[in-house]
């Protein structure tokens, strides 16, 4: 059983993977996707969305790092997926998925789920051009308009190499409105033999073991879970074994976010570092109380050490998980 950390654009970035990793539980990370157009990029732009190159496409904890593209040009995408590799990369990820307008309008993402042709075009182009020893992989969704292109896009993605398939539960007309649909993931998975893995709305321990029923997926990739519950893997793990472990307390989960604003510190202004912690905290309210009972205040502060001191003070609750 695999747990996954999930891409989320503007948010998963290197300083928050590193953080997320140092928990444990995590056997996989993916960037954030790198967008390829029609010129190529330049090695420093891998390098941008994937420091990790530096270091064999490990975090520092020996977290396994993937490289995501996304692109609709199965020429341009090849190139790419072949300079990722000779810069360090050890696996290629293609992403299908993606819901944002605005890469969609521009022929990225999930939109290509409405061409099962040309996402093969676009994976076994990335596989004739990857060393056989590179790992392709792809992200997509349940469909575009809606739920009925997963088997069919699935066994386009298999029969153009892909090694494994992550496939979120949902269209992308549904956007991320609940519920998951776990059980076309299922459908999907029982049409191909290539390795599927789950992706949505696992928010809890409990949520892990219905998505593994329903879906019959032992592996899952986890966004949103894992940014407000930054121990999620790890309880999830425990409990493969059997075990229960104490949760994450509030000030445990600070120091996170200040290790993270650290590191940040280094790359960005503090304007634009507060409003990445801002981002996470709106997630972490999603799992504790004081994020929730912060959050008010948080969210007009404009400086790193103003929002961190905000984050440390004192929060009289009984309970450090939110309801």
């Amino acid at each position: 059983m695999r747990i996954i950390l999930a891409p989320m654009e503007g948010l998963v970035d290197a300083p928050i993977r590193e953080t997320l990793t140092k928990v444990g539980g995590i056997d996989r990370c993916v960037t954030e996707f790198i967008r390829v157009t029609h010129g190529m990029l330049p090695p420093r732009v891998f390098y941008k969305y994937a420091p990790e190159l530096y270091n064999q496409s490990l975090t520092e904890v020996g977290t396994p790092v993937a490289v995501q593209l996304l692109g609709s040009d199965p020429q341009q995408m090849a190139r790419h997926g072949a300079k990722a590799a000779e810069l360090g990369a050890t696996r290629v990820d293609i992403n299908f998925g993606c819901p944002a307008k605005t890469v969609n309008k521009h022929k990225g993402g999930c939109v290509l789920m409405r061409e099962p042709e040309l996402m093969h075009g676009i994976v076994a182009a990335v596989r004739h051009a990857v060393p056989v020893n590179v790992p392709v992989t792809a992200k997509m969704r349940l469909g575009y308009d809606d739920r009925s292109m997963g088997v069919a896009c699935a066994q386009a993605l298999e029969a153009a190499g892909a090694e494994e398939i992550v496939i979120h539960a949902r269209s992308k007309v549904d956007g991320y409105k609940p519920p998951a649909y776990w059980e076309e993931i299922a459908r999907a998975r029982e049409a191909v033999n290539t390795h599927i893995i789950a992706n949505g709305d696992i928010w809890s321990v409990a949520d892990y073991w219905r998505c593994r029923k329903v879906s019959g997926c032992e592996d899952v990739m986890i966004g949103r879970g894992l940014i407000a519950r930054p121990d999620l893997a790890r309880q999830i793990k425990a409990s493969q074994q059997g075990e229960t472990i104490a949760d994450m307390t509030w000030p445990e989960a600070v120091i996170l976010v200040r290790e993270y604003a650290s590191v940040l510190q280094g790359w960005l202004e503090d304007r634009y570092v507060t409003g990445r912690i801002k981002q996470w905290l709106n997630f972490l309210r999603q799992g504790f109380a004081e994020a929730e009972a912060l959050w008010p205040e948080a969210r007009k502060i404009r400086q790193v050490a103003p929002m961190i001191a905000c984050l440390e003070q004192p929060v009289p609750l009984a309970d450090s998980r939110a309801a």
